[in-house]
């Protein structure tokens, strides 16, 4: 608990200080919260691929091979010295590899067979057998990391690249798939694969009469370069990929825009310096469009692009907002599908912790009301992004901003969050409830009339006895600010002033205005 208290602390400072450099109150996705990446199976197999069986052998008839053949004499036809005996046993090999049911990678690997098979890439006079090995050894590189290590382990590598340049095509496609399972096992693979030269073999291929299937290969290994950030990939590799997703980006093919578009994504998922070298390559006006995209998928890819470019700079999220992003938020923040309302969100809590004209845009893109819908009946992850958004603007936005984020009807939902079991929103919410508080000035016991109105004042009273201490601190000191008896002596009455509330706390006519 007091690891959760630390952590939630250190967070929560740059709501305790006004004068809070602005960029830390903007939030990087962690993975722990991850909302729309594919499940971890999902992304496990986007990472690594199988080739399936493409001729007319079904899996049925692939088990009842396996279980006749005898793996030490399939190894010993693999070395022969006869070419039609060696091409029919990598062959058979293949087949067995290429079962999208328990392919028998293992058994595979302990025969004995990888060195067979990486002699193989090297006879360049007989491209059947190099294509026949590629594809086996593709297929054993898309299991674990484990049996994809075993083919870097076995010497492959340098002789893919070296088939990137075979002048026979299907030779180079799998050498560029094999390449991609080894790349995408994670950020040392990747970077040994970079550092013997496949960048510019592969961007070689980025050419108009590149077959589709071979450039959704090519574009889906891109993405596995872009995609680990721990370390990110080298510099230059980055300035080498980013003109290349400059034309991928204006591909009609819905495959491969997805995987351009998720390689921008992972690209500005690894910090300002990243996020500023994709502004630089001008492709940010073409993002944007795409955030609404006919395609989910697409518009799943763009949304998460976009939203890690304004967890930057201020300078940074107005090259989003200078291209008009927020005229797509109505849609998305209606979208049907909730995962797309809750990264909306999360754009949205990015804007609002920036300057007050950053703020003002996304008052005058009319969005209040639906961040405010989201936060009173998404689910509760859409609704936690929207508590943020809500509370980086009661800090960011000055008095007539957060009057109208209150006229808008945020306080009822708001307080509700509050008696929820997330202790991190519970802060966020308080907080925001604080800072409100603190502007009103003259308005204050209005607004307090509200928060008591809705049962906001009975849950922060509640919340004096969280085991967490700064929950329990911060609601002590919202009541002892501005509900204790000493401060409050005179009931609110609808003669007072220009407010009136009901009873559901509606906003007057005129409006709430501090």
């Amino acid at each position: 608990m007091a690891a959760e208290a630390m952590l939630n602390k250190n967070r929560m400072m740059v709501f305790k200080n006004k004068g809070k450099d602005q960029e830390e109150m903007r939030r990087r996705r962690n993975e722990v919260t991850v909302e729309l990446r594919k499940n971890k199976r999902e992304e496990t197999l986007q990472k690594r691929r199988n080739v399936p069986i493409t001729d007319s052998t079904d899996e049925d008839d692939i088990d009842k091979h396996l279980s006749k053949i005898n793996l030490e004499e399939l190894v010993a036809k693999a070395g022969s010295s006869d070419p039609t005996i060696q091409l029919q046993a990598v062959q058979s090999a293949r087949k067995l590899l290429s079962s999208d049911r328990n392919p028998p990678i293992d058994p595979l690997i302990d025969s004995g067979i990888l060195p067979i098979l990486v002699r193989c890439l090297e006879q360049h006079n007989n491209p059947s057998l190099q294509f026949e090995a590629a594809w086996a050894l593709t297929n054993i590189a898309s299991g674990t990391s484990a049996q994809t290590q075993a083919v870097v382990a076995a010497g492959a590598v340098p002789l893919f690249l070296h088939l990137l340049l075979s002048s026979q095509q299907n030779v180079c496609e799998q050498a560029v798939w094999a390449l991609g399972n080894i790349i995408g096992d994670g950020p040392i693979p990747r970077d040994y694969v970079i550092n013997l030269g496949v960048v510019q073999p592969l961007l070689t291929f980025i050419k108009p009469d590149i077959p589709i299937t071979f450039l959704r290969n090519v574009t889906w290994v891109i993405v596995n370069l872009c995609r680990n950030k721990d370390p990110p990939p080298p510099v230059q590799t980055i300035k080498d990929i980013l003109p290349a997703l400059n034309v991928l980006i204006h591909h009609n093919d819905v495959n491969i825009l997805v995987d351009t578009v998720w390689a921008l994504s992972y690209l500005t998922d690894g910090g300002n310096t990243q996020i500023q070298m994709v502004i630089d390559s001008g492709v940010v006006p073409r993002l944007i469009p795409l955030l609404s995209h006919k395609e989910v998928k697409v518009q799943t890819a763009a949304l998460r692009a976009v939203g890690n470019i304004v967890t930057g700079t201020d300078e940074q999220t107005q090259t989003v907002l200078n291209c008009d992003a927020l005229s797509h938020f109505p849609n998305l923040l209606t979208h049907p599908k909730e995962k797309i309302c809750k990264e909306a969100v999360w754009f949205l809590s990015n804007i609002t912790a920036g300057n007050q004209s950053q703020v003002q845009a996304v008052i005058d893109a009319g969005l209040l009301p639906l961040i405010i819908r989201n936060l009173a009946k998404g689910e509760f992850q859409t609704q936690k992004e929207a508590a943020w958004a809500i509370s980086n603007l009661t800090i960011s936005g000055n008095r007539d901003q957060v009057a109208r984020l209150i006229q808008e009807g945020v306080i009822r939902p708001f307080c509700d969050l509050l008696s929820c079991k997330d202790t991190q929103v519970v802060q966020v919410v308080l907080d925001g409830i604080h800072n409100m508080l603190k502007l009103a000035g003259p308005q204050v016991e209005h607004l307090a009339n509200m928060i008591e109105e809705c049962e906001g004042l009975d849950k922060i009273e509640a919340l004096q006895n969280h085991e967490n201490v700064d929950i329990y601190k911060l609601a002590y000191d919202i009541i002892e600010q501005y509900f204790s008896d000493e401060t409050d002596d005179t009931p609110l009455t609808s003669h007072e002033g220009a407010f009136e509330f009901d009873q559901t706390t509606s906003i007057p006519s005129e409006g709430f205005k501090f």
